[in-house]
């Protein structure tokens, strides 16, 4: 049997040619000693799978169901549960290093990819108690991300962040970033403060910073869909994944006041800037991180090769994300909500502002840590926008919409 190669999608999510998955998976098992101790945070994830009946028969299931019993290109697939919690405790231990595919910071996503798609696989990775392990896992990586001892790989070589691949791929990050190419690891003290790092001083200038009537993008993304009068509940699993309010905002009090409104959903990739900025001057309503699934993606897209990249709408009601509300000071906006949702590795979601702060077009909400993600801007219903989506459909295949450039025009509202 044998796979067409799927093609990039939007955000360049996995590999644009499954061989190149396949073979970084092949070269990540003949690395790792499946005999070898597990770290204690896997050691724990490995009893809570074998103890629970209904997670040992999910993940046993989910890795039995996978279609091969090697990939299309005749390499190995993960078959048991043993040989995976050891890719995860190789993975803990490393950073990612650069590739040219778009896996960059996603080793668990790839070891799952095939898994996500099979139906134990939608069963287990909506198990509550499993994606508590997942977020132990991710968080003590995380730990370890931040670490100086995550620098290592900030260097130039072929799988370096600082190598010319990479640089080719990242464009001028000396003039870009906020960076010093004559410092060790270019200033740069961790992994994460790599992945976060910051735009310096006018490269992403505030559209119409002086017009409350446009709203700038509040994440370097690519525009995803479009979507109005969005229900308060529909079955948001189903194929053409409906947005689902109440889900989304996790049965916030404040969720009938966009009843019937406007949802933008956009896509960061794994190589771009992951702060985000508020989209229009205002003041801080709410926060709240609502913890979530990180490896769920709806069966009605079959087996998605970039999983859970065709899923994007369907996890922004079950993943991981954060919920900021403001009040634009622009009554025909009101309040309004910015949702960043993570992916996969994507686990934390970093709020960096606080219930009654004045934020101003362009400043900083919090960010992401690990690779792509997605988010959404929600509206209530009467708010009249025009998008400017800088001539893209939105879609799968559209691309990056500069952070602080302009997203959308005030046309009218409700007051």
């Amino acid at each position: 049997m044998v796979m067409s190669a799927p093609q990039y999608r939007v955000g360049e999510w996995l590999p644009s040619d499954q061989r190149v998955l396949d073979d970084w998976l092949a070269d990540l098992l003949a690395q790792v000693d499946l005999a070898a101790p597990l770290l204690p945070v896997v050691e724990e994830f490995r009893q809570v799978i074998l103890r629970d009946p209904e997670i040992y028969m999910l993940f046993t299931a989910m890795l039995v169901q996978v279609p091969y019993d090697k990939d299309p290109t005749g390499q190995p697939q993960v078959r048991t549960i043993d040989a995976m919690l050891a890719l995860f405790n190789h993975v803990m231990t490393h950073a990612p290093g650069y590739n040219d595919t778009g896996l960059v910071g996603f080793p668990i996503n790839a070891i799952l990819d095939w898994a996500m798609g099979t139906p134990a696989g939608y069963a287990a990775f909506l198990n509550d108690q499993a994606n508590e392990q997942f977020a132990k896992m991710l968080d003590e990586w995380a730990t370890f991300l931040r670490s100086a001892d995550s620098t290592a790989v900030l260097n130039s070589s072929a799988t370096g962040w600082l190598g010319p691949a990479a640089l080719k791929k990242l464009g001028d990050v000396a003039k870009t970033y906020v960076c010093d190419p004559s410092a060790p690891h270019w200033g740069f003290t961790s992994w994460d403060d790599f992945f976060t790092r910051q735009f310096r001083p006018g490269v992403r200038p505030i559209a119409s910073p002086t017009d409350a009537g446009v709203l700038v993008n509040a994440c370097e993304s690519a525009p995803y869909r479009v979507a109005s009068n969005v229900a308060e509940r529909e079955q948001f699993w189903l194929k053409g994944q409906p947005y689902s309010l109440a889900h989304m905002l996790a049965e916030d009090p404040l969720t009938p006041q966009f009843v019937g409104g406007t949802v933008y959903q956009a896509f960061l990739s794994a190589l771009s800037y992951h702060r985000w900025h508020s989209p229009v001057d205002g003041v801080i309503v709410k926060t709240q991180v609502v913890p979530g699934t990180y490896y769920s993606e709806t069966p009605a897209e079959g087996y998605d090769p970039s999983g859970p990249n065709d899923s994007q709408a369907y996890i922004t009601e079950v993943a991981t994300r954060a919920l900021i509300f403001i009040e634009a000071d622009n009554p025909a906006i009101g309040l309004m909500c910015f949702m960043p949702v993570g992916m996969a590795e994507v686990s934390t979601c970093d709020i960096t502002v606080y219930e009654g702060q004045r934020v101003r077009k362009g400043d900083q909400l919090g960010m992401f840590h690990f690779g792509g993600s997605t988010h959404c801007l929600i509206f209530r219903p009467g708010v009249r926008l025009q998008f400017d989506l800088h001539g893209q459909v939105p879609g799968l295949n559209s691309s990056n919409i500069p952070i602080n450039s302009r997203i959308a025009t005030v046309t009218g509202g409700d007051s």
